[in-house]
């Protein structure tokens, strides 16, 4: 009993240092996640909804890693500017593409992801 109290805890834990919602499968990372928006406010994001949406995880993670908080470390680092290398490169090109295909798409706007 007392494993599973320590094992708890240690979910518990992760899922505060993720920033997210932890409802992880195997290797497909948290269901939903709250994304640091900076001073637009935060950001909800459906991560097994686009994992399904987009079929590879590359898209994505080839401006960042795989893990939970990598987005955080690499804009304080200086590694990753926010404002260019994700929302103009990654979320907003990819909803308008989809979006311009006749597809099913994300919010174009910022005030449509950003939640203050």
């Amino acid at each position: 009993m007392k494993r599973w109290k320590v094992l708890t805890a240690g979910l518990i834990l992760a899922t505060a240092v993720t920033g997210g919602l932890w409802a992880a499968e195997a290797g497909k990372g948290a269901d939903a996640m709250v994304l640091d928006g900076g001073s637009r406010g935060p950001v909800p994001f459906g991560h097994h909804r686009h994992q399904a949406a987009l079929g590879d995880c590359n898209l994505c993670h080839s401006v960042f890693p795989q893990e939970a908080g990598s987005i955080q470390r690499l804009k304080a680092s200086g590694g990753l500017k926010a404002k260019s290398d994700v929302m103009n490169k990654l979320c907003i090109n990819c909803h308008r593409t989809k979006k311009n295909a006749g597809a099913a798409s994300g919010p174009l706007t910022c005030a449509a992801c950003h939640q203050r």
